[in-house]
């Protein structure tokens, strides 16, 4: 079995999530949640883990009534 050199190396679920967080809107749970395919207790944990690991994750209120809070990075750790 060979492997084929052409292919590039896929993007982990923790990394769509760091980059979701990363725009100027951040991201909410739901938008977080269909990225990834996790349930909302893994998404609130991957968050948990990104501020273990040194990133500030600020919370968002909700634009309007009703609507879900954004979360967002706002520093990553100097070696990341």
């Amino acid at each position: 079995m060979t492997k084929n050199p052409d292919t590039s190396p896929r993007e982990t679920k923790s990394a769509m999530v760091r980059k979701l967080l990363s725009r100027k809107t951040g991201a909410d749970i739901a938008t977080l949640e269909e990225a990834t395919g996790w349930q909302q207790h893994s998404v609130r944990a991957a968050l948990s883990t990104l501020r273990k690991a040194g990133y500030t994750i600020d919370r968002l209120p909700a634009k309007k009534a009703g609507a879900a809070p954004h979360y967002r990075i706002t520093t990553a750790p100097e070696k990341a």
